[in-house]
């Protein structure tokens, strides 16, 4: 009740304020005099809450309720400065009089403020379809290395996920849901024109990390199918348009932008100390493997060996400038990001210029250039599997599996291996110390260039040719010396490298045609029409060998190894579009946008090469219609609706439509000589299409209180049809699948998108801005290969029709079999262990007793950011949450088996004994598994204070235009009942096996301190 109180006394004094507020009371000199008076708006309605401030100075007031004001003011050369939200600010010249009526005028701005869209600009007034905005002041409020980073809660109906707290780690976007099953889910991304793609695979080093953010001007999230119909065959799954800064005519601006901080893991597990251990172990194995375990007392914290405190920061500088001819951006930028886990590390170098320059009244041209440098460390964290071993595959699960009677280091400080302690008793276990060891390195070139002329051939036509290149090179480079290994494997030889180096050239020319007229003043038309070719290049060449005779020449050198191992690769892909739209406005009041798209794909089957998507969508703006006139409180309304069709030719790789063969590694000898065995590996389909997907959306966009209130609403049905999915095959066809269009999944939902000015502030006065978003998403699977209903992933994820994607079916946990307890059999038959409820009543625990207990699916995710700002001070908030959805906790699996040869989680000391018939913890038993229940499926909702940061704005100086400090807290708090290192750091990033944590990179708090000035 308290707090309920507390939020309306917030709410209340945020929007009376004005109301309440009293003239600022006379300076005490005795020149002074009193002016009063009263503010209008353009109807003679009058303006509460508008602010009235004395120039040159601190001293003001705002009107009252009924618009009007007193203020004290010097009996000569007092000019008042009234400023309110929505209107144009004036400066009043009091002079002689006391009393001083001003009738304020609306600022049209709001009316003009124009956003990126697919193939050109609309003003935000004329959209029809479901595109949201985020600026570049938001998009940084968080220090990021990824660009999707800056939109995670910003934007309703996208959910972000970052996939690996790892530096440069990848991130999975979710545009209104997941779309496909076996293909990507990703969105489009393009930046300044350029299209690139994102695998969102938590191994794979982000594209988007290797652009630099704070080049970034602003961003647009397409969301429905009416403004993402346009990129057609690529758009099923949402578009994000990326346009980085250019120069303007004026005045040459160059600007420093640099932080600096440190970053710590946010949680780590507790597990048991040697003598907790020792006396586990005894038991597992019914030997005194150790004599007197209550002598070893904590032994290795193996988790403080690999976390540390790690050094994170950023450097920007910037110029721009330019004049009515030339306009020209560039902006230099070096960031280096170490991990929290050792070895880990993130550097990028990067350089952009923009540069316009108008070579006639009829003709510009101008050249955006991008060149990315990026050095990645990385390092085995996670396991893939779902064995009860395969958590301790990466370094987080070695840290907690690892033995604390164990010793990390030899004596000569190198790596000690487990197999050589204790007489090998650890054999099974890897030293931890073993993954931060080995080289795991990325080296990656990008450059994003896109050339293009604007011709205007007559009034308002406009030809406009873009020449764009995405070229990319890489080097990964991996190598584990001679010095991890034990003396067993020494003796079979040792030592492990390879260098995979890849090329990727993606090529795109797009002739854009644009006809803008008015007709009879209150008709507007804009059609557009494009004519674009893409071509598409990856290649790639591997080299791996192993059994060195030294480490000295590491990777650089594969010659030198005994067994040695060549593979290359190389794939080609065309897309060819044709692409219209026609917008059409009537009054600034009835809007209507038509949009027609056909691609061609090399990737489909020679019956379907083309696809066709069109999209239709209107908004009526009824602020504009006479009865609307009188409703002050409000400012603006419009309703929108859209209906269009998608496709998703990321679902798939090139050649799937083919008869393909593949070496099959079954090699022959004839006549003594060994001859590659070649085999057929997947079956034609000339019939092989595009996902389709087709969406309705319905939306209103509403402003009240003169627009210090705004709210976006949007309900959406997105229905994927033609899914690309592996079909299996009887083994007796000679192949294991076909890809084929067999499934459907939909989704719809709700979106809310709230903005706020709760205090106006005015000049130097207090500003409290306040935005939230939510967004409600309903998946469902409606259809498979159209003959069965489920289809097992794993041994505990499903596909289910008429269920969401991510659903998970285990037994069901009921405690621990006690002592005098009937035993059913068919699992953990044991006094001790886990006791299943039997579902079917027969007697007898079967796959029959498994259940549906859960999805992975949030059922709604939002976010929450506050603004203050008090003279030079400002003040950022930033919350992030995602609730009701579970999550497979392999990693707990894991570490409450006691199985012997691993360390368990702490709470094991409360295992089941005849002395202590504990009803959660399982006894220990050699070798053993524990069946998958829901006792591992977790809640993995959360609430994250994302970021809090605090400012402070020194006055001017002469020749610098500005100075900003700042220091900033990220990730500062977590509220989750989720057991693991982190509730969101848990996925593999694609549809089918993203809900599962095995261990991943955790997400690091960050606290930093940061400059930026601007001469």
């Amino acid at each position: 009740m308290r707090q309920k109180l507390l939020l309306y006394c917030v709410v209340f004094w945020g929007w009376f304020s004005p109301l309440l507020a009293q003239p600022n009371s006379p300076s005490g000199q005795t020149d002074d005099r009193t002016v009063s008076g009263t503010i209008t708006d353009e109807k003679g309605s009058t303006l509460p809450g508008v602010s009235v401030i004395l120039k040159g100075t601190q001293r003001g007031t705002v009107t009252d309720g009924k618009g009007t004001f007193q203020l004290a003011v010097p009996a000569k050369g007092a000019v008042l400065v009234i400023s309110f939200v929505g209107y144009l600010g004036q400066e009043v010249a009091v002079g002689g009089r006391s009393t001083i009526n001003i009738q304020l005028a609306p600022d049209t701005k709001a009316l003009e403020e124009v956003v990126v869209v697919g193939y050109g600009t609309q003003r935000k007034i004329e959209t029809t379809g479901a595109i949201a905005s985020v600026k570049a002041a938001d998009l940084l409020q968080t220090p990021i290395a990824n660009v999707a980073q800056g939109l995670q809660a910003r934007v309703a109906g996208v959910q972000i996920t970052q996939n690996s707290g790892a530096p440069g780690g990848n991130v999975s976007v979710r545009i209104r849901g997941t779309n496909s099953i076996n293909g990507s889910s990703e969105p489009l991304y393009v930046i300044d024109g350029i299209q690139i793609s994102n695998s969102g695979g938590i191994t794979d080093v982000s594209p988007l990390s290797q652009i630099n953010p704070n080049d970034i001007e602003s961003i647009e999230v397409l969301k429905d199918a009416s403004s993402t119909a346009i990129y057609g065959a690529r758009a099923a799954n949402g578009v994000v348009l990326i346009t980085t800064k250019r120069g303007k005519d004026g005045a040459t601006r160059v600007s420093y932008d640099g932080y600096g901080g440190v970053q710590q893991v946010n949680k780590t597990l507790d597990v048991l100390n040697a003598q907790q251990f020792a006396q586990l172990e005894n038991e597992v194995y019914k030997r005194s493997i150790y004599a007197d375990p209550s002598t070893l007392g904590q032994g290795t914290n193996w988790q403080d060996l690999i976390f540390r405190k790690a050094a994170m920061q950023s450097h920007q500088l910037s110029v721009s400038g330019g004049n009515q001819k030339t306009q020209l951006a560039l902006s230099l930028n070096y960031f280096n990001q170490d991990g929290i886990i050792k070895n880990s590390n993130f550097t990028r170098y990067s350089f952009r210029s923009n540069i316009d320059h108008r070579l006639s009244d009829r003709v510009k041209i101008g050249t955006s250039l991008y060149y990315g440098y990026s050095v990645n460390k990385g390092l085995s964290v996670g396991g893939t599997g779902s064995d009860v071993t395969s958590s301790r595959a990466g370094v987080l699960g070695a840290a907690v599996a690892a033995p604390p009677t164990l010793t990390p280091y030899r004596p000569d400080g190198g790596v000690f291996p487990f197999q050589d302690q204790m007489n090998g008793q650890y054999q099974e276990v890897t030293n931890p110390l073993n993954f931060i060891t080995p080289i795991n390195r990325q080296t990656t070139q990008r450059i994003l260039a896109n050339v293009y002329v604007d011709f205007t051939l007559f009034k308002g036509f406009t030809y406009r040719p873009s020449f764009n290149a995405d070229l990319g090179n890489s080097l990964s480079e991996s190598y584990s010396p001679l010095s991890l290994l034990s003396q067993s494997q020494l003796a079979s030889g040792g030592g492990n490298a390879s260098n995979v180096s890849g090329y990727s050239r993606t090529l795109l020319h797009e002739s854009i045609f644009t006809y803008r007229t008015r007709i009879a003043e209150h008709h507007s038309i804009t059609a557009t029409a494009v004519l674009a070719t893409q071509a598409n290049v990856n290649q790639s060449y591997t080299q791996t060998a192993s059994n060195f005779p030294n480490d000295v020449t590491e990777n650089n050198s594969v010659g030198l190894a005994v067994n040695q191992r060549i593979s290359s690769d190389k794939s080609k892909s065309r897309l060819d579009s044709y692409l219209g739209r026609i917008n059409y406005g009537y009054k600034d009041k009835y809007f209507l946008d038509l949009t027609a798209r056909a691609d061609g794909s090399s990737k489909f089957g020679e019956n379907n090469k083309y696809g066709f998507f069109p999209a239709v969508a209107g908004a009526w703006r009824i602020i504009e219609e006479p009865f609307m006139k009188s409703v002050s409180v409000i400012s603006d309304l419009k309703v929108r609706g859209s209906w269009g069709i998608t496709g998703n030719a990321g679902a798939i790789d090139p050649y799937q439509s083919l008869a393909t063969v593949s070496a099959s590694g079954l090699n022959y000898n004839y006549n003594h000589v060994p001859v590659t065995g070649i085999n057929p590996s997947a079956i034609p389909n000339p019939d092989l299409k595009w996902e389709r997907s087709t969406q309705v959306d319905i939306g209103v966009d509403i402003s009240l209180f003169r627009n210090r209130l705004s709210l976006v609403a949007d309900y959406y049905n997105k229905r994927t049809d033609n899914l690309l999915f592996q079909k299996v095959l009887p083994m007796s066809s000679g192949y294991t699948a076909l890809t084929g269009n067999f499934g459907s999944i939909q989704n719809k939902g709700l979106e809310l998108a709230v903005n706020g000015r709760i205090l106006p502030g005015g000049s130097r006065g207090l500003q409290w801005d306040a935005s939230a978003n939510i967004t409600f998403n309903k998946n469902e699977v409606l259809a498979l290969d159209g003959v069965i209903d489920e289809l097992p992933r794993s041994a505990f994820a499903l596909l289910k029709v008429g269920y969401p994607m991510g659903l998970y079916r285990t037994y069901i946990f009921d405690g621990i079999s006690q002592t005098g307890e009937t035993i059913l059999s068919g699992y953990d038959g044991r006094v001790g262990g886990h006791k299943l409820k039997d579902l079917n009543g027969d007697g007898t625990i079967t796959a029959a007793d498994q259940a549906i207990v859960g999805n992975a699916q949030p059922k709604y995710i939002f976010g929450f950011s506050s603004s203050l700002r008090y003279r030079g001070f400002d003040l950022n908030l930033f919350v992030q949450g995602v609730q009701g959805n579970k999550l497979m906790n392999l990693f707990r699996y894991t570490f409450e088996t006691a199985l012997g040869q691993q360390n368990v989680l702490a709470g094991l000391v409360n295992r089941w004994s005849p002395t202590n018939p504990s009803n959660e913890y399982a006894s220990g038993f050699q070798g053993g598994r524990l069946p998958l229940s829901d006792r591992y499926v977790e809640d993995a909702s959360f609430v994250r204070l994302k970021n809090i940061s605090l400012g402070y704005t020194l006055p001017k100086i002469k020749g610098i235009s500005q100075i900003r400090v700042y220091v900033s807290a990220n990730n500062a708090l977590t509220i989750t009942k989720y057991s693991g290192f982190d509730p969101e750091v848990n996925n593999f990033g694609n549809a089918t096996t993203q809900f599962i944590d095995n261990g991943t990179y955790p997400i690091a708090r960050s606290y930093l301190g940061g400059l930026q000035v601007t001469f």
